[in-house]
């Protein structure tokens, strides 16, 4: 299966850094999806949860907004502050 790599960053910590096969969340204006091999993409985030698949699970985590970079086969998420939901 195809995989791409995912970073979410904040100004304190990496709060995720892996291989996923999605990423779901909500731009401002709307809900977007992201498979491996995604065209080159910038969008800013509206507050809310992102949503990681990976191994078989997923993981969400609430941000309070930030931007969102997809190049080269990576997912880049920069936030203020994000949480991981258990």
């Amino acid at each position: 299966m195809s995989t791409m790599h995912v970073t979410i960053i904040t100004p304190d910590t990496t709060a995720f850094s892996g291989e996923a096969t999605m990423v779901v969340g909500r731009a401002l204006d709307g809900e977007f999806g992201i498979l491996p091999h995604h065209a080159p993409l910038v969008s800013a985030l509206a507050s809310g949860t992102i949503r990681i698949n990976h191994n078989g699970t997923s993981e969400e985590f609430v941000l309070p907004g930030g931007f969102l970079e997809v190049e080269h086969n990576s997912v880049y998420i920069t936030t203020t502050s994000c949480e991981r939901i258990e």
